[in-house]
């Protein structure tokens, strides 16, 4: 065999190895009842916050938040989040949860938030809502 060929089937070894080491440490986008069946395993997870039941947060104590939030399948579920409570939490329309299932709550290690969108038609002044551009 040449050189130039074992070269190359090494380089894609490497390149193969790569593709497959990014999928398998990849968070997959899931439930609370698949985080739940799998603690060892870091997920994405998302939710709408549940009004219905109540916050905690202490701003003597800013290093733990706990609220509730409802998945995309309406499980709803009580988590942790051992930091500060994020800026217009309320608001957000959305929540993505980083993190894992340990016992009877979702322990989150981040937290992104969509906030509702300042740029809806709804809210246009009626000058610019007729005008098509």
């Amino acid at each position: 065999m040449k050189p130039k060929h074992i070269f190359l089937i090494i380089g894609l070894a490497i390149a193969l190895g790569v593709v497959i080491s990014t999928f398998t440490d990849a968070n997959p986008y899931t439930d609370f009842t698949q985080a739940a069946q799998n603690p060892d395993k870091e997920f994405h997870v998302i939710g709408t916050l549940d009004t219905t039941q109540p916050m905690h947060y202490d701003p003597l104590n800013p290093n733990y938040f706990s609220f509730y939030v409802k998945d995309d399948k309406g499980v709803v579920s009580r988590v942790d989040y051992h930091n500060a409570k994020p800026q217009d939490f309320e608001k957000s329309e959305k929540i993505v949860l980083v993190g894992r299932m340990q016992g009877n709550s979702f322990q989150a290690q981040s937290i992104l938030l969509k906030c509702p969108s300042k740029y809806n038609d709804d809210d246009r002044p009626q000058a610019f809502a007729e005008k098509k551009f």
